[in-house]
């Protein structure tokens, strides 16, 4: 069932929310979630616009200290919290904590599929939101987040952004080089699809591959997955 549209959303929001009532994991990742076990995680999908028809995507650069994922962009989001009712609840909380997303200022549209990364067991729920009333975000946890970053979806689908990487283990996956980043890994995966979901995406050369650095993937892909991007 599609959901119910909110009143004022953009137009250019209706085929991917159309769309995304019949996407299947499948259509993510051929990887299905455990039956039972898996530790809960969401992230925030969060689309707004600058100006009117011009949507963009609320992603976060990690710290370059830390541990595991550093420097690599990614959505808000991590582990749910006991508290936590569901994983729009999680979605919104993590991203509140780390940018400094006033709640009350994203609409809940859907839940994409769970998706399972195996390499930490964590079952993730991509959580799409309109940014209905957008503010100025910031990294709340410099320990954590270097960087907060609109990118426009218009830069997203240029095909001279846009780009696979090979990871140590011989993991292949879609990236895309926007604003001195390169997005890859689990967001770029579920960025690739939705552009796709959406009718955004342009036609590129899938042929452009380059090899992901030791020092940018430190963390292990899981055969036929992509990398661990969720934390605690």
């Amino acid at each position: 069932m599609t959901p119910p549209r909110p009143d004022g959303l953009p137009s250019w929001f209706d085929p991917l929310l159309g769309r995304v009532a019949s996407v299947r994991t499948e259509d993510f990742t051929p990887l299905r979630p455990p039956a039972t076990g898996g530790r809960a995680s969401a992230v925030l999908v969060l689309l707004g616009e600058d100006r009117p028809g011009e949507p963009d995507l609320l992603v976060l650069q990690r710290a370059a200290t830390m541990r595991n994922h550093a420097g690599q962009p990614a959505f808000p989001g991590g582990a749910a919290d006991p508290g936590d009712p569901d994983p729009a609840a999680t979605a919104l909380r993590e991203a509140s904590e780390e940018v400094g997303l006033e709640k009350s200022s994203a609409t809940v549209l859907t839940r994409l599929p769970e998706l399972w990364i195996p390499v930490s067991s964590f079952v993730v729920t991509p959580v799409l939101a309109w940014w209905h009333a957008p503010h100025p975000v910031h990294p709340c946890q410099p320990a954590e987040v270097a960087r907060v970053e609109r990118l426009p979806v218009a830069e997203l689908v240029d095909p001279d952004n846009r780009l696979r990487v090979r990871h140590p283990s011989g993991w292949v996956g879609p990236a895309f080089r926007v604003r001195d980043m390169l997005v890859w890994g689990f967001t770029a995966g579920v960025i690739s699809v939705l552009l796709d979901l959406a009718g955004w995406s342009r036609p590129w050369a899938p042929g452009r591959l380059e090899e992901l650095p030791e020092a940018a993937a430190p963390v292990p892909a899981a055969r036929g997955g992509g990398p661990d991007e969720v934390v605690p």
